[in-house]
């Protein structure tokens, strides 16, 4: 780089005398050129200008040549990128922003540096530098002394300093008293070194005369130093004097200090101790009714909620450093803590009570349910089994949630304060709802069962109202005495439940065996009265789910996210047997993961006979008749989409979910039955084929489906169906078709496209338009084949005879020389002719038309169309036979023995007289 320098020197700037003080390689960023230099250099004359160029190799040699040069005083930025890391990437913003990429970093922090010296010697400040090391730029060296520009390869430079414009105004005035001083300035030098001395000596004579005044100002000083003696004296008696009254203020302010203090501590002891009496003073009407307090009625309630709240918010002060170690707070935290030990397991024992008296009254109005529904007919309460049998109703559990929710800001509390006891409540919740809704769902389906079926309970009794009474009074007992732990009323509750649903089960598997009846067995309103039915199930179950879902979400308070202190719980929170599990761990604060969870857990345990019921529900729909599952498909993919739509992690949702997955599979199940059916179809060899019954089942299923799925959110599952019947269907009528041998092949295939054709085109499926254009091409293929082959018949010698003069005509024999061939002269055609009359062609015709009569079938009336296409074709044919004749037999005179016209007639008679 230095030989560069050297050469840039001598051969570009020393011609114009300027100097290179610095140098860097660079390229265009972003751009792959080549490589330049770009050049500081100031002028050696005066006024120095600065400037930056631009210097690039020449094509055409080695030497180097000046491309660019921009003044620096037009420099307004300088870009380094970056300051802190290394980047060879500079921008300098002139007119324009040139962006430069150096060869190294070290060669450009050099050139910025130089920039940035030469701003500060000659442009003052001028340019904004942006993105520079803070040690790179130096400080600037005062102009009046010689400095370096560029470090050692700069040459001292003279200093150089104008004159200002009162200088110049006093060297214009002496230049001009003398004038001779530019030709003799030996006479020059000496006038201005004389007037020199005369100015020392006038201001000599000036000092001397001013002594007399410094005299006088020395001795007012003096005066002035007397005066202050004086006044330093008196100030010293006056201290002495004052010496005894200032020790005497110092004791008071001593006093007074001490004092101070003392009201200061006595302050702050005043609020510490008002800050413990009202922060941890527990009113003696919330003691009484934490300890006392009805819990009955609302007022009580009220009373124990403001209490338990008051409680802990003594419990929950944040004490100030110390106060824990005081004797009386100690005491006051454990009275604080026993009557919270205290509260809540009054709490929870009355809670329980609750749980139970509840549950006890609604299962005792379950049992008189299922009671008066095993009652057979004809009893005395038939009165009462046909109201109970037309209501498909669940019951309604808003009293005893209005009831439990006056508790909601308690069970709160005790969550907050003690977790073992708030799950406890939780989980014989949990085991009392479950039970209690298994017989209430239960119960449900088995109504919807009877309705879907139309039959009615058989048996004997369920059990006299005594006994009932009297089971039920058991399992109360055995609930209070198990402590809210359910110990023993489990076993007591089954006993009751195998007793109430002895009959319901040797019911419920004859009912299941019902059903074995075939699609076509029941009418339209048979499956309106099951969609109706299992509409009004998932309408009477989502309303129960989200009921008790709401409630469990207000009463446990499980809407957010919280952090429980005290008696904690681990976070995991899992399903174990059926019963919420968690570890306890203590002292430590947990956090729950997800109430959500929670939520839902308590849902699948409370309502864990809905899914398996709802299945069995499905199947026994399915059983009836397997087109239900169009219907149970569309009416559980609203629901799941409506309960997707409030929440969709929620307990209904999943279990929604979970069962139309068993709805879909039923649905693809019927789809496949009856492609399997079509499969396995057998024809009668006697009988013609007509219309396939798997082309009329499609036709039942596709009216049904069109008018099921209309709006419906699954129409994609219906579409996709679609294709694999039509396909299957269309497998099968080729495959009955080939294996037909009553009927021809091309009657088969063409009346059942059509009915397809006619179907499709009633119903206007939009997925199956491609196969309804097929089966329109089918049709339309197989009427003309069968028209062709039936009109090759009547005219068999006739058409023989022209297809063997076709025949010659394909090998190459022209035309006009075919009469010439032995077996197709004139004579043979004329012979040909004769023995088609017109009465022959019309008996032939007409036993065509029989023929056609018979092949085809009365469901399709199919003839009037197949016998008008073959008067076409007919015609078609007539006048091909007379174009040949014309075209072979030039002049011969030979013509068919009946016209176009008597066709015409010949059908038109035909038809009439059939």
């Amino acid at each position: 780089m230095t030989a560069i320098k050297h050469a840039l020197q001598r051969d570009i700037f020393t011609p114009n005398d300027e100097r290179l003080l610095s140098i860097v390689n660079v390229c265009k960023a972003g751009k792959k050129k080549r490589n330049c230099f770009l050049c500081a250099t100031v002028t050696t004359e005066r006024p120095v200008q600065v400037n930056v160029v631009k210097v690039k190799k020449s094509d055409k040699g080695d030497f180097y040549k000046r491309q660019t040069a921009w003044a620096l005083r037009d420099l307004a930025v300088v870009d380094a990128k970056d300051a802190v890391k290394e980047n060879p990437e500079f921008d300098l913003h002139f007119d324009k922003v040139y962006k430069w990429v150096a060869s190294s970093t070290v060669e450009k922090n050099t050139f910025i540096s130089c920039i940035w010296k030469l701003n500060q010697r000659y442009l003052r400040k001028k340019i904004d530098f942006t993105n520079v090391s803070s040690q790179l730029l130096e400080e600037s060296v005062p102009s009046g002394e010689n400095q370096s520009v560029a470090g050692g390869d700069e040459e001292a430079v003279d200093e150089y300093q104008e004159l200002n414009a009162r200088e110049e105004q006093d060297i214009e005035i002496m230049m001009e008293g003398c004038e001779y001083a530019i030709s003799n300035a030996e006479a020059f030098a000496e006038k201005l070194s004389r007037e020199l001395q005369v100015l020392d000596g006038a201001n000599i004579q000036s000092i001397m005369a001013s002594e007399k005044q410094v005299n006088i100002l020395m001795k007012l000083l003096d005066e002035a130093l007397k005066e202050v003696d004086q006044i330093e004296l008196k100030l010293s008696s006056y201290e002495e004097m004052l010496q005894s009254v200032k020790e005497q203020m110092d004791q008071i302010s001593e006093s007074n200090h001490l004092i101070h203090l003392s009201n200061t501590n006595n302050v702050k002891l005043l609020s510490e101790i008002e800050f413990l009496v009202n922060h941890m003073d527990l009113a003696k009407g919330h003691i009484k009714a934490l300890q006392e307090g009805d819990l009955t009625s609302s007022r009580g309630i009220e009373a124990c909620t403001n209490a338990a709240d008051a409680l802990l918010q003594c419990m929950n002060v944040a004490l100030r450093p110390g106060h824990d170690m005081l004797h009386a707070v100690k005491q006051q935290q454990q009275r604080f803590s026993d009557l919270r030990e205290q509260f809540a397991r009054r709490l929870a024992s009355h809670l329980n009570s609750v749980f139970v008296q509840q549950f006890t009254q609604t299962l005792l109005q379950l049992c008189n349910r299922s009671y008066y529904l095993s009652v057979p007919a004809g009893h005395d309460q038939s009165s009462t089994l046909a109201q109970h049998s037309v209501e498909l109703t669940l019951p309604n559990h808003h009293p005893f949630h209005r009831d439990l929710l006056r508790y909601a800001k308690l069970m709160e509390w005790l969550k907050n304060t003690d977790y073992g006891k708030y799950e406890g409540l939780t989980k014989n919740y949990m085991d009392y709802l479950s039970r209690l809704y298994e017989r209430e769902i239960k119960d449900f389906f088995e109504v919807a069962k009877i309705k879907m079926t139309g039959t009615t309970r058989e048996g004997k009794k369920f059990a006299t109202l005594p006994r009932k009474e009297s089971a039920v009074k058991q399992e109360t007992e055995s609930l209070h005495g198990s402590s809210g732990k359910l110990t023993g009323s489990t076993s007591s509750l089954n006993k009751l439940s195998v007793q109430s649903s002895g009959n319901r089960r040797s019911q419920s598997s004859s009912l299941l065996d019902m059903g074995n009846m075939s699609a076509s067995d029941l009418d339209v309103a048979d499956r309106t009265k099951f969609d109706k039915i299992f509409e009004q199930v998932l309408s009477e179950l989502e309303p129960l789910c989200l009921a008790e879902q709401d409630f469990i979400s207000k009463f446990f308070k499980l809407q957010q996210h919280q952090s429980i202190s005290g008696t904690t719980t681990n976070e995991a929170e899992e399903m174990d047997g059926g019963t919420l599990s968690r570890s306890y761990t203590s002292g430590v604060p947990q956090t729950i993961s997800s109430e959500k969870d929670m939520i839902r857990q308590m849902m699948t345990k409370i309502f864990r006979c809905i899914e398996p019921e709802l299945n069995n529900l499905i199947a026994l729909g399915d059983k009836i008749d397997s087109f239900n599952s169009l219907y149970m498909l569309v009416k559980m993919s609203h629901h799941v989409w409506t309960a997707q739509n409030v929440d969709p992690a929620s307990f209904l949702s999943t279990t929604l979910g979970n069962v139309l997955v068993t709805v879909k599979r039923n649905f693809d199940k019927c789809i496949s039955n009856q492609m399997k059916q079509m499969d396995e179809v057998k024809i009668s060899k006697k009988s013609k084929v007509g219309i396939l019954p798997f082309v009329a089942e499609f036709e039942e299923f596709a009216a049904l489906a069109e008018s099921i799925f209309k709006n419906a959110e699954r129409r994609g599952d219906l579409d996709k169906a679609y294709i694999k019947l039509i396909r299957a269907v269309f497998v099968s009528v080729e495959k009955v078709a080939n294996e037909s041998q009553k009927t021809p092949r091309d009657v088969v295939m063409m009346e059942n496209f059509h009915h397809i054709f006619a179907t499709l085109s009633r119903l206007k499926i939009s997925c199956l338009e491609a196969e309804k254009k097929e089966a329109k091409q089918k049709y339309s293929d197989h009427l003309q084949s069968y028209v062709i082959y039936s009109l090759g018949q009547p005219l068999e010698k006739l058409n023989h005879f022209f297809e063997g003069v076709e025949a010659r005509v394909a090998q190459g024999i022209r035309e006009e020389e075919v009469s010439y061939q032995l077996a197709f002269n004139k004579q043979e055609l004329r012979k040909v002719i004769k023995e088609y009359p017109g009465k022959e062609v019309k008996k032939g015709l007409d036993n065509l038309y029989k023929k056609v009569d018979k092949h085809l079938c009365e469901e399709e009336n199919l003839l009037q169309v197949v016998w008008h296409s073959m008067q076409d074709e007919f015609i078609r044919q007539y006048k091909h036979f007379e174009g040949l004749i014309a075209r072979c037999y030039p002049g011969s005179g030979i013509t068919m023995e009946f016209t176009i016209q008597d066709i015409l007639d010949y059908c038109s008679s035909i038809a009439q007289s059939h």
